[in-house]
């Protein structure tokens, strides 16, 4: 008696019920801890890791004072959104994310050198025309000691612990938009922001701008390949011990449709 091949019928029916004790395995309760801008996207993958798993529930905690690293080396989370791998845990990124530079738009500074933004931040540069713009004083505003986005913006410009405290903190990008947009001669304020905010605010007409650097506009393209010199990875950190929930989310989130969703805000990882 001879056998006869499968049917395309049977051979997906085969597949499917393959794929059944995997997708059983994704369940559990999955925590993810930050303190950055990041929240709208992870709030996005979670729903959409839920929908897809319904045996999985995802919890976002997001505290702009939180320490997201220290919650996942204490069990208090599952997963740390950050911008800087730390020493003891796994790293997989999902994203990347320009840092830009926002200035009034009545501020005529343009471009300014990567080592110009190293010492504005620094407190060594006190007005703007010594930088070629207008007879202002320069107000900072700095982002909490926390945030992702702070941490790589020190180490990439080399002045970790060097922003002077008479700098602005203020934890919202909303509320440092305006108030780079509020703050009047005889001040100008700048601040750091992430590429995508920066790009949204400005296509919306907001009274802003964003600072060339080194000759390079921050732009989606010159961040992904590298040419703009202020980037962050966005990483998911774990600890270093198997995690079926963990590594379905990590998988998700670079997966197309996990991409989709980052790419709404951010670069994403795996582009086409």
């Amino acid at each position: 008696m001879s056998l006869r091949a499968p049917s395309a019928l049977c051979l997906t029916v085969l597949l499917w019920l393959t794929a059944l004790p995997s997708l059983a395995e994704v369940s559990g309760n999955l925590v993810i801890a930050g303190n950055g801008p990041e929240t709208t996207t992870i709030e996005a993958l979670a729903r959409a890791f839920e929908k897809q798993n319904p045996r999985a529930y995802v919890d976002v905690l997001w505290d702009d004072h939180s320490k997201p690293v220290d919650m996942v080396k204490s069990g208090d989370a599952q997963l740390a959104v950050t911008g800087s791998e730390e020493q003891g845990l796994a790293a997989a990124q999902i994203a990347w994310d320009g840092i830009v530079i926002l200035v009034h738009l009545s501020n005529f500074t343009k471009e300014v050198t990567k080592q110009q933004v190293a010492d504005l931040f620094s407190g060594k540069v006190k007005e703007w025309s010594e930088l070629g713009g207008p007879e202002t004083k320069i107000l900072l505003i700095d982002r909490p000691k926390n945030q992702n986005i702070r941490d790589a913006f020190e180490q990439q410009l080399d002045i970790v612990g060097k922003i002077p405290d008479s700098a602005k903190v203020i934890a919202k990008d909303d509320k440092v938009v305006k108030t780079v947009v509020g703050t009047l001669p005889p001040l100008s304020a700048t601040a750091y922001i992430s590429l995508g905010q920066g790009l949204s605010v400005v296509s919306g007409g907001v009274a802003v701008r964003l600072l060339a650097i080194d000759k390079v506009e921050p732009e989606i393209p010159t961040v992904s390949d590298g040419r703009y010199p202020l980037r962050r990875p966005v990483l998911l950190l774990s600890k270093k011990e198997p995690n079926p929930l963990i590594d379905a989310f990590i998988q998700f989130a670079l997966s197309a449709p996990g991409q989709q969703i980052v790419g709404e805000s951010y670069i994403p990882f795996r582009r086409k």
